[in-house]
């Protein structure tokens, strides 16, 4: 397998309710649960084909988990490509996700909609024309 190289790393609060989220709502698999001593969420990574996403719970210095609207970064998005975007979209509605851009066919040849997870991270779906 080629490995991908521009990796994208979300931290999420609950990482575990996160990891599960994206494999039932949006197809993803999950690759890989790494569970600190205490019982919490450390790192996770989920894959649609060949590429991967990485997931982590952020700590402070001692070690505690933080809130991630605590953490002096920004949010961002994400875009995956899919094989067919109506299907991953009916899958997608099905599950529950919130749905923030509805699914259409935009100008630059993409069919596309968004949605956020759990956490707010916001996920753009798309199939070239």
């Amino acid at each position: 397998m080629k490995r991908q190289r521009i990796i994208p790393y979300l931290y999420y609060e609950d990482g575990i309710a996160a990891m599960d989220y994206l494999c039932k709502t949006f197809g993803f698999e999950e690759h890989e649960r790494v569970i600190r001593d205490d019982g919490t969420f450390m790192h996770g990574e989920v894959g649609y084909q060949d590429n991967v996403v990485m997931l982590g719970t952020p700590v402070d210095d001692a070690g505690k988990p933080k809130r991630v609207k605590d953490l002096d970064i920004r949010g961002g998005c994400l875009m995956c490509y899919v094989d067919d975007v109506d299907v991953h979209y009916q899958r997608a509605r099905q599950a529950g996700a919130k749905i923030i851009a509805e699914l259409e066919d935009q100008p630059y040849g993409d069919r596309v909609y968004a949605a956020s997870d759990l956490e707010g991270h916001n996920w753009y779906f798309a199939t070239p024309k």
